[in-house]
């Protein structure tokens, strides 16, 4: 439910008055001189950007894979078989049927014995559990920084969040439109959501690789607090 703020009006202009000065309707965004954010990566191609994401995957100790949509089904399986098969976590998303993954969902996996989950918020605290004992979950990226290797989630009540932190090994499928230079145009494909009159979601995940920190002597440790590995599934059809 939307939520209702009461007295906003007569509280601002309160405000207002006892500052000094008329209270503003309206801001006006600065306009910088300067914006090199936007520079980097400027005119890179898609295809460009793809390298650029698979050259930074070494960087984050995760493994790239490139597929179709038509590979995706046996690539997926491959991945998982080698991080040993399930029990499997997934997010309840209507685009893995659509990609061909529901027979391996429902069929293929269950046959060899490896248990699939797909998330249910009718269950509560029940999926955290499950979450915590899977050995594998899947999740999908809407938007993807090539410059850090990230993906970025958006969690909601078929997505939750466990799915990319509890699990010992994380798989995230990456369409290739998802794909952007930096953090700065996810930032504006999520602020043109809001102007378009839709609901960015209150969860938003930005994850690269497998979980990982360094101590004061800056010595990397991987697989520490979340996923010990973590691979990327580029999809280039989609």
């Amino acid at each position: 439910m939307e939520g209702t703020i009461q007295n906003r009006d007569q509280f601002l202009n309160t405000i207002s008055k006892r500052l000094g000065r008329p209270r503003l309707t309206a801001v006006e965004p600065p306009k910088w001189k300067f914006q090199p954010q936007y520079e980097v990566f400027k005119d890179t191609t898609q295809d460009e950007l793809v390298d650029i994401l698979e050259d930074m995957c070494d960087v984050i100790h995760t493994k790239f894979y490139k597929t179709d949509k038509n590979s995706l089904p046996e690539i997926l399986n491959q991945v998982v078989t080698e991080y040993g098969g399930g029990p499997i976590l997934t997010w309840k998303d209507k685009r893995f049927e659509e990609w061909g993954l529901g027979d391996l969902f429902n069929n293929e996996w269950p046959s060899k014995k490896m248990d699939v989950y797909e998330w249910d918020y009718k269950k509560g605290e029940e999926n955290v559990k499950i979450a915590e004992k899977a050995n594998v979950g899947i999740t999908i990226s809407e938007i993807t920084l090539a410059e850090s290797g990230t993906v970025v989630l958006y969690s909601n009540e078929n997505r939750g969040r466990s799915i990319n932190f509890l699990p010992a090994t994380y798989i995230a499928l990456i369409p290739k439109s998802t794909i952007v230079p930096r953090m700065t145009q996810a930032a504006k494909k999520m602020r043109e959501i809001e102007q378009k009159g839709g609901k960015v979601p209150s969860c938003i995940n930005f994850i690269t690789g497998p979980s990982n920190s360094a101590d004061i002597e800056l010595n990397l440790v991987v697989g520490v607090h979340g996923p010990i590995k973590a691979s990327y599934i580029l999809i280039n059809d989609l």
